[in-house]
């Protein structure tokens, strides 16, 4: 592609794969050093930024103190970044390089799949400008390094990966979302694809599992909430207590919420994701909750969430009168790295 033309995407396959490969794949892949997911961004993230021209680099790059850093969100709105639109054709490729570098097979799917969901969006809008697949921005904070902090971003509308790489080997990808709209193409040549389907049946099939005294303790609203609670915050905390407990599960659907989670999780290359789902088992996984609020169909609008000691997943679907998908992951000491950073700054750079 040309600067200003039309980005390459993967548009007419769904890209949603099986539970099962999904589930394999994250755990069949060889654990990593630590440290090599944070050396490759640094790579793809320095050869990115080698191809851009000063005003380019301009609208990329920011301090890693910027308050920038934390402004993000999923609707489409107006972003700071370098967006695709203003990119040549191999640093449209350097830019999605740069997002495999923290991202999955079937992440990589979804995120492209899910920016080609604009031309949806365009015609089902009448040619809406705003309805663009280019419009998506990639953005660097701080300095790609293999011994400092920085991070980057790759964020438009429906789609938002933050990674932060802390003293140049800790990586952290929340907060995280993908959302779908429509959750259901119901017209046209793409009819039938449904980029976040999975998530959605398989929640289904959870609660839908449970017996009538478990489907009691885990719905704690008959209505869909109208949004996932923590929308585009900065900072989350736990959020009330509800659902059902891993503990009071079968073993057969202590396995079904497992993978669930393990499904969200492997939007990200393996050794990110099994290494938060560690944190998840080290905090005890008879402590994770799966809460439902609304319908127990596809026809009904719903909303679900996992919560974890360490960890917070949400999925909404009550918009567009349940046919449009929010889903969002996000870690209460994780976010953005903000503890480990805090850290490192009071270590560091004390206070004079």
């Amino acid at each position: 592609m040309q600067a200003g033309g039309e980005l390459t995407l993967t548009a007419r396959v769904n890209p949603t794969p099986r539970l099962l490969l999904a589930c394999v794949a994250l755990a069949a892949t060889p654990l990593l050093r630590a440290h090599e997911a944070a050396t490759e961004m640094v790579a793809a993230a320095q050869t990115f930024l080698g191809t851009l021209d000063a005003g380019q680099r301009k609208l990329a790059t920011y301090a890693m103190t910027d308050a920038e850093r934390e402004n993000w969100n999923f609707v489409p709105i107006e972003r700071q970044g370098l967006p695709f639109k203003k990119m040549s054709t191999e640093q449209q490729a350097l830019g999605l390089a740069l997002l495999r570098t923290g991202a999955s097979h079937t992440g990589m799917a979804r995120a492209q799949a899910i920016m080609a969901m604009e031309l949806v969006l365009k015609e089902l809008e009448k040619g809406a400008a705003r309805r663009d697949p280019t419009l998506y921005f990639v953005t660097i904070f701080g300095e790609p390094s293999t011994e400092k902090s920085w991070g980057w971003r790759v964020e438009g509308h429906h789609l938002a990966f933050n990674f932060t790489v802390v003293d140049g080997k800790h990586v952290f990808f929340t907060p995280s979302f993908m959302g779908a709209n429509p959750g259901e193409v119901r017209a046209g040549p793409r009819h039938g694809e449904r980029l976040l389907g999975e998530e959605e049946d398989l929640g289904l099939a959870m609660i839908n599992s449970l017996d009538d005294a478990q489907r009691k303790i885990a719905i704690f609203a008959p209505d869909a909430l109208k949004e996932i609670v923590t929308t585009n915050k900065k900072r989350v905390e736990p959020l009330a207590p509800a659902g059902i407990a891993m503990a009071q599960l079968q073993p057969a659907q202590r396995d079904r919420l497992t993978a669930l989670l393990k499904l969200y999780l492997a939007r990200y290359r393996p050794e990110l994701a099994e290494e938060i789902f560690a944190k998840v088992t080290a905090a005890g996984l008879d402590r994770v909750t799966f809460a439902w609020a609304g319908g127990l169909d596809r026809s009904k609008q719903t909303y679900y969430r996992i919560q974890c000691p360490t960890l917070l997943i949400e999925f909404d679907n009550s918009q567009g009168n349940g046919n449009h998908i929010h889903t969002a992951i996000r870690d209460f000491k994780g976010d953005f790295g903000h503890d480990l950073l805090a850290e490192h700054y009071a270590r560091d750079h004390p206070q004079k």
